[in-house]
C-alpha cells in the first residue's frame, strides 16, 4: 500500500511538471489579415539554464500569409519593466511555423517566468503578438 502511494505521488509530480514546462497554447480563432499568433516556446534543457551560456529558444506560431517578423522581446517576472529583445533567425512559415532566437539567461538565480512576444509587420502595419510564458530555472556553474 505504501508503494502504491509513493508511485501515485511520483506520477502526479510528473503530470504537474509536464503541465508547467509544456508549450503555451491559445484558443483557436481566425487570424486577422497579416496576423501572427504565438503558440508555444521550446526551451532547451527542460528550462534549466546556466547563467552565461547561450541557448537556442524556438517559438511556434501561426500566421496569415508571411508577415515580416523582426524581433522577439522577453522579460522576467521579476523585471517587467526591463525587456530583452532578440533578432529572430531561421523563420519557417508553415502550419505551424517556427523561428529561433539566441538567448542568454539573466543572472536571476531562481525559478522565474519568462514572458515573450514578437514584433512584426503584417498587412502593412507594425504589430505585436500575444505573449506566451515559460518557467525557467537559472543557476550558476
Amino acid at each position: 500500500m505504501m508503494m502504491k502511494s509513493i508511485l501515485m505521488a511520483v506520477l502526479m509530480a510528473v503530470v504537474v511538471l509536464s503541465v508547467v514546462f509544456s508549450c503555451a497554447t491559445v484558443p483557436e480563432a481566425l487570424l486577422a489579415p497579416g496576423e501572427v499568433r504565438l503558440l508555444g516556446m521550446e526551451v532547451p534543457e527542460n528550462g534549466n539554464l546556466v547563467f552565461g551560456l547561450s541557448y537556442n529558444i524556438y517559438f511556434n506560431f501561426e500566421a496569415d500569409g508571411k508577415p515580416e517578423i523582426s524581433r522577439a522581446c522577453c522579460y522576467w517576472s521579476g523585471e517587467p519593466d526591463h525587456q530583452y529583445c532578440y533578432k529572430v533567425k531561421d523563420i519557417r512559415y508553415g502550419s505551424p511555423g517556427n523561428f529561433g532566437i539566441d538567448f542568454s539567461a539573466a543572472p536571476l538565480f531562481d525559478q522565474q517566468r519568462l514572458k515573450c512576444h514578437v514584433d512584426y509587420v503584417g498587412d502593412g502595419k507594425r504589430r505585436r503578438t500575444n505573449a506566451i510564458t515559460s518557467f525557467i530555472f537559472v543557476y550558476s556553474r
